[in-house]
């Protein structure tokens, strides 16, 4: 594949700039993807409060089966962009784990490719959002793509998500939940290397309650996963370690 020809590139940032609308934004992204030649392009934006807003090309109903099933817990694009500030390529994280194989099992037949690409975006009152790229081809031809259109994809990815916000502003600052005596007292004694055993001794609970009390945090606060929950709460000095 060509690199891509820089006018054309500068066409499509202006494009996201003049954007009206989400229904135009979503046009937009069709083009993109076209002009990157990869089967799909995916904008994928999770609020502080945990709301999740998706747009790209996959087929619409891959995109409620996601949402349906609450797939932003066990996908490892996810999880692990969440952890990261850098462009992602998809082979580097973790799908060795059983969830994440089934996950992968069952995206596959709506075309989400063997090769994958994801630009991650924070935000500084907990925004996250990322833009991904997946394809169907061999791993020399990816890898040759991606370093062509590694800047360009940057570069869209944070004008998209600009984008995005100016249409959508709650979600880019959202407020937090506070969480409750059990909720935060919990998820301070798991930041400090208990285990959820020792955890739920401590506070004179059973495991499956201080399930139910971590579960709750981590919607609260907008989080993935546990480890997300207690950085999110530390950060906004909901817990103390």
């Amino acid at each position: 594949m060509n690199a891509a020809p820089p006018a054309r590139l500068e066409a499509l940032l202006e494009a996201v700039e003049r954007a009206r609308d989400l229904a135009e934004l979503q046009h937009i992204i069709r083009q993109t993807r076209d002009f990157l030649a990869v089967d799909h392009m995916l904008y994928h934006s999770v609020s502080p409060a945990g709301d999740q807003y998706l747009c790209g090309t996959y087929p619409d109903i891959w995109v409620q089966q996601y949402l349906r099933q609450d797939y932003l817990r066990v996908d490892p694009v996810i999880q692990g962009c969440y952890q990261r500030f850098h462009p992602v390529d998809w082979k580097w994280l973790d799908w060795s784990g059983k969830a994440a194989r089934a996950f992968q099992q069952e995206a596959m037949p709506y075309g989400v490719g063997n090769q994958g690409f994801s630009v991650p975006i924070h935000g500084p009152t907990g925004q996250f959002a990322l833009l991904s790229v997946s394809h169907h081809c061999d791993d020399a031809t990816w890898q040759g793509l991606t370093a062509r259109h590694r800047r360009s994809l940057v570069l869209i990815a944070h004008s998209i998500h600009q984008c995005a916000l100016d249409f959508e502003p709650d979600r880019g600052g959202a407020k937090i939940q506070p969480l409750s005596r059990r909720e935060a007292h919990g998820l301070s004694l798991l930041a400090m290397g208990h285990s959820r055993a020792q955890v739920a001794q401590t506070l004179n609970i059973s495991e499956h309650t201080l399930r139910v009390y971590i579960e709750s945090a981590r919607r609260k606060l907008g989080a993935v996963n546990t480890l997300h929950a207690v950085a999110r709460a530390t950060a906004r000095g909901l817990i103390l370690i």
